[in-house]
């Protein structure tokens, strides 16, 4: 199920032309002319995402993002303000308030979707590290957040060293951070290839004569050990919408166009450097506070200790989003078997192969937990069914098309799984998963294990899905 969003306009064809636009790209849309009207139904029916008119009938953009963030909603939805012959100063306003970005129109269909997708993306994230950050706390090893703010490392980085070393000048005026000007095919010189980065914000001004070069810097951050934290804002040309779509995709945090005003990028970098320490603080906390007690020690991923906090938290979530998400729960076949012909190294081995399959075959938003001996637990989030089936009967065959070696280097054996599927966040399930998530991800348990049965007694190396009582 794609995304769902709120378009807020007062003038009818805005709303029309972009509901067409996003409907085309398989959102689900939904309409609000007034701020009011916006609200309510945010309340309802939560979006992912707003799209608003700077200025409304019975308020403003400003106004929006500051009655939603006082709203008792999961998290801060982006907001995305379509502002025609915006001034400098209302733009600052309008950053400064909170809205994620600010366009002139919606006339660019690739650089429209592409900036839906980006923000979409950082929302989902942010989510899914705020889901376990409250798995944490419910196993009662989060900490606190730390209240310091740390000095930003920023590498400017730009087609020529003179003009890095202007652009730098200039933000010197503006922010407090240890600035470093450079050129693309030095920006990650003497980066180390472990620990912290030394670069938390990169700030990639481009021009049209060196775009490929500026993308290809943007990939190579992203895929660089020490560097694929680090936030990257892009400038670029008023001509070059494609370039700045192609570089959301690969992994751009944040766009403006060519020569902004100072202010504007300091306004963005302190807006990066919060998300940036939020989910450096949320990565350290899983990697240390969960790692030795709620790890399985064989396999390497989650227990059932942190499994079942964390279902309930998603259930939680789900239910006031109004979104569905798939849970399975997979065993392996005749198992006993294995540990009784091939002994327990051979049967240590499988277990330890099945995980490595399963887990190069899921999302880094799904959860997969060993919850039992040869029993394995999978949460998708925001999965419909079809989906949801898709992916199950994609892990069976994962399983059971390769051979698994046995520990003594004799003949591979086969070796397949069986799958129960159940489906959460259902409208009927809505209201008891805010009030009660974890008798709902209870039941949801109780489905899939069930279904599980069922797959066991139609002969295995199957899916069967439990659907809910009508």
């Amino acid at each position: 199920m794609h995304a769902k969003i709120l378009i807020v306009d007062a003038i009818a064809t805005n709303r029309i032309v972009l509901k067409v636009k996003l409907a085309a790209a398989h959102y689900e849309v939904l309409q609000a002319s007034t701020l009011t009207e916006a609200l309510r139904l945010a309340v309802i029916t939560p979006p992912d995402m707003v799209i608003c008119a700077a200025d409304l009938p019975d308020g403003s953009a400003d106004d929006l993002v500051r009655l939603l963030r006082s709203d008792t909603q999961p998290g801060p939805m982006p907001v995305l303000a379509v502002a025609p012959d915006i001034s400098t100063a209302r733009r600052l306003d309008l950053l400064e308030a909170g809205v994620n970005d600010v366009i002139t129109d919606i006339y660019h269909d690739t650089l429209l979707l592409a900036r839906v997708r980006s923000m979409l993306r950082a929302q989902t994230a942010e989510t899914e590290w705020q889901i376990r950050e409250d798995t944490t706390r419910a196993l009662g090893l989060a900490e606190d957040r730390a209240t310091f703010v740390k000095l930003p490392n920023i590498t400017v980085v730009c087609p020529s060293q003179v003009q890095s070393t202007k652009a730098t000048a200039a933000l010197r005026k503006h922010m407090v951070a240890r600035l470093v000007a450079t050129v693309p095919k030095h920006a990650l010189t003497g980066v180390r290839d472990s620990g912290d980065p030394e670069t938390d914000i990169f700030i990639l001004i481009a021009d049209a004569n060196e775009s490929e070069q500026m993308l290809a810097l943007v990939s190579s951050i992203r895929t660089h050990v020490a560097t694929r934290h680090s936030a990257v804002l892009l400038t670029y040309p008023d001509d070059a919408p494609m370039l700045a779509a192609r570089a959301l995709d690969l992994g751009v945090n944040a766009l403006t166009q060519a020569n902004p005003d100072p202010r504007e990028l300091a306004i963005r970098v302190r807006e990066l450097m919060q998300r940036k320490l939020v989910a450096d603080q949320l990565r350290a906390t899983v990697r240390t506070g969960l790692e030795a007690a709620v790890s399985d020690p064989l396999t390497g991923l989650h227990n059932r200790r942190y499994a079942m906090p964390h279902l309930a938290r998603l259930a939680e979530r789900s239910g006031v989003a109004r979104r569905p998400f798939a849970l399975m729960l997979a065993d392996l076949d005749h198992f006993k078997r294995v540990n009784d012909i091939y002994g327990h190294a051979t049967g240590d081995a499988v277990l330890i192969e099945t995980a490595r399959r399963l887990r190069d075959n899921l999302r880094s938003v799904d959860l997969l937990a060993r919850v039992g001996g040869e029993e394995f637990l999978i949460v998708l989030p925001g999965v419909s069914l079809g989906d949801a089936r898709s992916a199950a009967r994609r892990l069976c065959r994962q399983i059971g098309d390769t051979p698994f070696e046995t520990a003594d280097g004799r003949m591979p054996i086969n070796v397949t799984i069986s799958i129960g599927l159940a489906i959460g966040g259902l409208p009927d399930d809505a209201a008891l998963a805010t009030q009660d998530p974890q008798t709902v991800s209870q039941q949801l348990m109780a489905r899939a294990d069930k279904a599980l049965y069922e797959a066991k007694v139609r002969g295995r190396n199957c899916v069967k899905l439990s659907r809910p009582a009508a």
